[in-house]
């Protein structure tokens, strides 16, 4: 199977039951609602697609909310655009009503108490520079240094970092309140700067999940840190610590560190990310050229292979499914990308566990199997698991065998949707052990997972259905059980 997951973005051309349908059958694993688009409702009514969807297909797929975050954007003009050329005096005023050749608004007021004379902004992504030259009241005096098309409400930043916009608008505060509602998975926060952010973001999910507990079954939202920000960097691992896993989302985050140092911080946030036992997505213009072209090109093939070589659980797709011409082809084309990049991959769990000390028992367990699985080449990592853990656990190392976690529990089965290497079965574990295995065997075996006679590596807790509570670990080959 294909071990590296697909994040897919829901927008205007994948927003019916049909073409959603068609995405999951290509191999989509998760589902990323924008919330910087549509109301709650139609969030709520996309969520209610999704798992319709996933029920057909006979499958869990995630569903992932994206917060907004502080956006910080130009105002409108009052002919919806402009051009600006380089040497230019530009003015950014928060006061401006409609903007003109010679200025334009802002919706983030704070704007010019963050900039200096001789601070670089950087407009629409980037393609627009223009340098500080002072600073006067509400107004930002600049000269265009690369100029270009301006229109309405285009993204700032500056180059750096440095601007004071707190991660959680309240606009992301009452989105929270949506992902609950509609059950969401996963929760991404959008520029988050440090542990804090993260943590308060948790905090507020968790509170909003009490008041939908009925509807979510009290499930907590795992919650993802999209790294954007310059000023994360330095915090990346008090952040990893305080979140279920990151983005690595390269759009802001180039524009802000500069181009030529996102490979390499990638690389370093992928393997930060697994070492601190974290999920981790790879995002932005992976597969950009699909949005109207067929096929991608080599370059985007080579990002992608990289990202999977890398080891990161999930390539994410943006406007490339949400607005894109060829939203299924390119789902089909990057989980063809991803299947031979992976066979590439060199397994090595015996390296990964030097120097490493394990003080809990479920932990122990997990990577036992792990070594055991990789040494008596078995078929697979059986995990009958309630929260996942030990799947989470055995897919932060990169082996050639599937993990394969049974569980009771729907959202846990969603929850591992995004793990590297993992796929998951609905299995009732009730009973006395022998009989719970006997049934793990019958299931494995009506899905094709495994044959008579293959071995494979299981673990297990005592009591059973207690999270958190594998202590055991059993060789089995399948089929000759009392």
């Amino acid at each position: 199977m294909r071990a590296t997951k697909i994040v897919a973005t829901l927008g205007p051309a994948s927003n019916t039951p049909e073409v959603l349908t068609r995405l999951i059958a290509a191999g989509v694993n998760v589902v990323r609602m924008n919330f910087s688009h549509g109301t709650a409702q139609d969030h709520i009514d996309r969520a209610r697609m999704v798992r319709e969807a996933a029920a057909n297909a006979g499958c869990e797929v995630a569903i992932m909310a994206d917060l907004q975050g502080p956006k910080i954007r130009v105002g409108k003009f009052a002919e919806g655009k402009i051009e600006l050329e380089p040497g230019a005096p530009f003015i950014l005023d928060s006061e401006c009503k409609l903007g003109d050749q010679n200025c334009v608004g802002l919706d983030y007021p704070e704007l010019p108490r963050d900039v200096k004379p001789g601070d670089v902004l950087l407009l629409n992504d980037g393609l627009i520079v223009l340098t500080v030259e002072q600073v006067l009241g509400s107004q930002i005096h600049t000269k265009v240094r690369i100029g270009g098309t301006l229109s309405n409400n285009k993204g700032i930043n500056k180059q750096g970092g440095g601007l004071s916009a707190p991660a959680l608008t309240a606009k992301d505060m009452e989105d929270i309140k949506t992902a609950a509602a509609l059950g969401a998975d996963y929760i991404a926060v959008s520029f988050p700067k440090n542990a804090t952010d993260m943590t308060m973001a948790r905090q507020l999910a968790n509170l909003a999940l009490d008041a939908h507990a009925g509807t979510t079954g009290g499930n907590k939202a795992q919650m993802i840190a999209k790294i954007e920000r310059a000023e994360a960097i330095p915090l990346l691992q008090e952040i990893i610590d305080a979140s279920d896993g990151i983005m690595v989302a390269r759009g802001d985050l180039a524009v802000e560190v500069g181009n030529a140092a996102v490979p390499a911080l990638q690389k370093r946030m992928i393997r930060m990310a697994r070492a601190s036992n974290k999920t981790v997505i790879t995002a932005t213009q992976m597969m950009e050229s699909m949005i109207t072209n067929a096929v991608p090109t080599r370059a985007e093939v080579s990002d992608v292979a990289n990202a999977v070589l890398d080891g990161t659980d999930a390539v994410m797709l943006s406007a490339e499914t949400a607005a894109g011409k060829y939203p299924v082809e390119t789902v089909e084309a990057m989980a063809s990308i991803c299947v031979e990049a992976e066979k590439a991959g060199i397994s090595m769990p015996d390296k990964d566990f030097l120097d490493q000390t394990f003080t809990r028992i479920d932990q122990s367990i997990a990577y036992g199997a792990l070594f055991i699985a990789h040494h008596l080449r078995a078929k697979a990592i059986v995990a009958l698991t309630e929260s996942g853990s030990t799947a989470l656990w055995t897919s932060r190392h990169v082996v050639s065998l599937p993990i394969i976690a049974l569980t009771p529990n729907q959202r846990t089965q969603r929850k591992v949707a995004l793990y590297r290497n993992v796929q998951s079965f609905q299995m009732v574990q009730t009973g006395e052990r022998e009989a719970v295995l006997r049934s793990a065997e019958a299931l494995l075996l009506s899905k094709g997972v495994v044959k008579k006679g293959d071995v494979i590596v299981v673990t297990i807790g005592e009591p059973m259905g207690q999270a958190g509570g594998t202590n055991s670990l059993k060789i089995v080959r399948v089929g000759e059980r009392n």
